[in-house]
Order: C-alpha cells, then structure tokens, then sequence
C-alpha cells in the first residue's frame, strides 16, 4: 500500500513488535488532528484459515490487552524516536469496521463487502477513479479484486491508500460479527445500530 517514509519506518519498528506479542498489526497511521498528533495502532489476534468470519467475537482484544501492548510499543519507540515531535500513541481493537492492509487481509476477507479508497487514481472506461465498493473477490499477484456493480476491477495493492471492510447491519442485528457474505435479508432504512466503541488506550510522548 501507498506509504511514505515516515510510514514505513514506523510500521519496521511496531509490526515485529506486535507480532512478537502474538497479534496482528491491522493498521498504523500517524495523524496530524485538532488536539496534536497521534499515531493510532490497530491490533488483533491472528485469524486461522479455519476461523469462521461470521462468528468471529468482537473482544478478542480487550482494554488490558491493548495497555500492555501500548506499554511495549512506547518503550520501543522511545528508544528508536522515529517521530521528533510531541504525540499520542492509541492502541485499540479494529473495530467492527475493520482496515485490509496486507495480502493475508485482502485474501482472508474475500466475500465480505469493502470500501477501497486508492492513493493512485486508475482510469476505467469512464475516466479516472479513486473510490471503490463492492465485493471483495481476494488478491492474486499483488492486485486485490473487487466487484463493484457487476463490474470487477482489479486494484494493485500497492496503489491502495485505505480499505475497510463494510459490516452487514442485518447479520450484527441476528447476533453475528457482520462480516463475510451479506445476508440476503434486505436492510431496513433508518435501522443502522451504532458500532460498539474501541478498546483503545492512549500514551501520551512529551516533547523533550
């Protein structure tokens, strides 16, 4: 996926981290907001080929889980100062809406419904498009397939600058995770329950 350097260095220095700590890195971004910069990190446990998407619980990660990892990865980066300026590190679940960032992501999903916002535009037949949501097909030779419309597209994975998994509101109502192929029961307008928070814990680096 589209990266500067900074991004790159930052996922060196946290991913052998977390991944040493026995979870998955979901997602890293470091964000310039209202209240300062924040480099935000989203984790959880490894999914097996033989995990069901349909059932997978949502505290597979919890508060402390993401405490202890915060911990880890300040001191880490602490020593390494990859970032020179005061910031918030957050650590928290994915969430219900959950970010594909590597090749495992975009294969495991398949079936579920994404939104995929390319940091390179591609030209397709009626000009030159950023924005993609349908169906998640997988990835073959670093190009994640989606179908939108009826359509498939073929999106180098190298291009994508964000993509998130859409949950299906019928299948969270009926108790399950919301991912995976939608269920055929048409969503109701106006019936859209609220995601359930993060777990997320926030350190705080001072400038120094």
């Amino acid at each position: 996926m589209s990266r500067n350097p900074l991004h790159t260095k930052l996922i060196s220095i946290v991913e052998p981290v977390v991944n040493a700590a026995g979870y998955d890195l979901v997602e890293l971004r470091f964000l310039v907001e209202q209240g300062g910069p924040v480099l935000r990190v989203a984790v959880d446990l490894p999914l097996s080929d033989a995990t069901d998407l349909s059932q997978i619980p949502e505290d597979r990660v919890d508060l402390e889980d993401c405490e202890n990892l915060s911990r880890e990865l300040s001191a880490v980066l602490d020593v390494d100062d990859p970032i020179k300026q005061a910031y918030s590190l957050e650590v928290s679940s994915p969430g219900i809406d959950r970010p594909l960032r590597t090749p495992g992501h975009f294969a495991h999903f398949a079936g579920s419904e994404v939104k995929i916002q390319l940091g390179v535009p591609m030209m397709t037949p009626t000009g030159e498009r950023k924005n993609f949501r349908g169906e998640l097909l997988g990835i073959t030779d670093g190009k994640v397939s989606v179908k939108v419309d009826g359509q498939t597209f073929e999106l180098p994975l190298d291009d994508i600058d964000s993509a998130k998994l859409v949950p299906d509101w019928d299948a969270v109502m009926a108790g399950k995770s919301g991912i995976g192929p939608r269920m055929n029961k048409p969503i109701k307008p106006g019936h859209r329950p609220s995601a359930k928070p993060k777990k997320k814990t926030t350190h705080t680096k001072e400038q120094g």
